[in-house]
């Protein structure tokens, strides 16, 4: 697995509609999206959730080799979600039986659904990221955190680490992958052995990327500093966030989704 095919936290320019979005409204999209497709239960409860975010990844202008990058770190989790469902899961309808265990219809449906589930996090969340910059995510965090003042939480400052977090994924990924074509050009071996004896072979990965992680940290402190960065007290902004026609269009859109989700839920179909 190369370290750039990881694609959360980039952002990917353009032009298109749901880069237009206003970043509050494409926050709690996301969110809809999670809750839809947790709340789907069978497989053609799935079918306008995939449609929602065909349409969204069509009308944003993302390839489709991006989103589809994303998944392939995922590869092991999937097959072990995958594998622990279909073996582990109790049921009554059996459909093979391979000797140690038989698999159950009923488990291999499961399986299915909770795999499928990751995937289209993954493919949401990301999709989110790629079509919103860090800074203007970090507006449209801290203006839905902004009630929480009340209570006197750091609602900027919690916006602007999530932010910080994001941003820096990609710049952190490309240094480990920098600093791993490096130790395999000094007889490094990342890929042969078993877990023990890989997870042993990532600490001349794991110590310089650490090291490298503290400093950028240093030294974006001390730019923050130099800048009089004293928190959000008192701060404007450059762009002011307004809801659109299209804002009000893509939430409407996101509760026809999650009709149509309960709405199939209501078929009892696996």
């Amino acid at each position: 697995m190369a370290m750039r095919d990881i694609t959360l936290g980039q952002y990917y320019p353009a032009d298109s509609a749901v880069h237009r979005l206003d970043p509050r409204v494409k926050i709690l999209l996301l969110i809809g999206l999670i809750v839809a497709i947790f709340m789907a239960r069978n497989l053609v409860a799935f079918i306008p959730v995939v449609l929602f975010l065909i349409l969204a990844t069509v009308l944003s202008q993302v390839p489709v080799r991006l989103m589809i990058k994303g998944i392939k770190p995922l590869r092991f989790i999937l097959v072990l979600t995958f594998l622990l469902n279909l073996f582990f899961l109790p049921g009554e309808t059996p459909l093979w039986d391979v000797g140690f265990a038989v698999i159950k219809k009923e488990a291999l449906l499961t399986a299915i659904l909770y795999s499928f589930r990751l995937v289209l996090l993954v493919m949401g969340s990301s999709l989110l990221t790629l079509t919103t910059p860090p800074i203007v995510l970090t507006d449209g965090l801290e203006r839905l955190l902004s009630p929480l003042k009340v209570i006197h939480f750091p609602a900027h400052e919690m916006a602007m680490m999530m932010s910080i977090a994001l941003r820096f994924i990609p710049t952190l990924l490309e240094e480990a992958d920098k600093i791993m074509k490096a130790q395999t050009a000094r007889g490094a071996d990342f890929e042969s052995g078993n877990l023990l004896k890989r997870a042993r072979a990532m600490v001349p990965l794991l110590v310089p990327l650490f090291v490298s992680a503290f400093r950028r940290a240093g030294d974006l402190a001390m730019a923050m500093e130099a800048r009089c960065y004293h928190g959000g007290e008192g701060r404007t902004r450059l762009r002011v966030l307004r809801i659109s026609d299209g804002d009000v269009a893509a939430c409407v859109l996101m509760a026809a989704l999650i009709f149509c989700v309960v709405a199939c839920n209501s078929l009892h179909l696996y």
